[in-house]
């Protein structure tokens, strides 16, 4: 079939399954993960789904998900706590913890690390997927759209501009650049080891850390050039912080 009405309603759909969020399962009991995976799909978003922890943090850095599903009892020589640990170590990503242990201490522990929510098994999957809606929303601001102000700075994740205020000016950064500096901006002020923003920017090279001399050299002089303050500081024997009050 290949009528004009056809080929409109395909566009569509390929530009309403481009914008649609995407949720990373980690479940290694099949029929739970088939369960939520049919909800979560007929709510709209995609699904990526996982069954280890050595599968959950390389899929989560190969595909950066909206939000995370994450089961505590987790074969591979750990558990669910230690991929959120993981994850943490990278990005803001939301987590949602799925597990069958109902005990405050492991709740604590979870939210302790940066887990948003916890929903404890057996469950309403159609409550999953409305606590993911509410997650995200909660997240992600009303507009839906994720941002990050850090002093003159405004980070746009979803549209991955930078710009500088109070003139507006955008900032003409590498993908790398943008991905060092939105993972800097997450947390404002802590120093970061160049391995730790490497393995944020590009998880999947072997470039030595080194490597990231070089980019944020290049990054401070975009800074300056459009007339932002050069936030970006050295740490001795660490690496780099993000420092807006410079």
């Amino acid at each position: 079939m290949n009528s004009p009405l056809w080929s409109c309603m395909t566009q569509q759909i390929i530009r309403a399954t481009d914008m649609a969020e995407r949720i990373l399962i980690v479940e290694d009991e099949r029929e739970i993960a088939e369960l939520l995976s049919l909800y979560v799909t007929r709510a709209g978003f995609e699904v990526d789904r996982a069954t280890s922890i050595t599968e959950a943090i390389r899929i989560h850095a190969q595909t950066r998900p909206d939000l995370v599903l994450l089961d505590i009892g987790l074969p591979g020589g750990g558990d669910g706590l230690e991929v959120l640990t993981q994850i943490r170590r990278r990005m803001d990503t939301p987590v949602i913890m799925v597990t069958a242990l109902d005990d405050e201490v492991t709740k604590l522990s979870s939210l302790r690390i940066g887990a948003d929510d916890y929903v404890v098994k057996p469950f309403n999957p159609s409550e999953v997927v409305e606590r993911i809606r509410a997650v995200l929303r909660r997240t992600q601001g009303a507009t839906g759209r994720r941002f990050l102000k850090v002093g003159s700075l405004d980070i746009d994740l979803d549209a991955r501009t930078v710009s500088c205020q109070p003139d507006d000016l955008r900032l003409p950064l590498t993908p790398t650049e943008f991905e060092i500096l939105a993972h800097m901006a997450r947390q404002p002020r802590r120093a970061f080891t160049r391995s730790e923003l490497l393995d944020a920017a590009a998880p999947e090279s072997e470039a030595y850390d080194r490597v990231v001399d070089s980019h944020l050299s290049k990054l401070r002089a975009k800074l300056v050039a459009a007339g932002c303050a050069d936030m970006i500081e050295p740490v001795r024997g660490i690496g780099y912080r993000l420092w807006p009050e410079a």
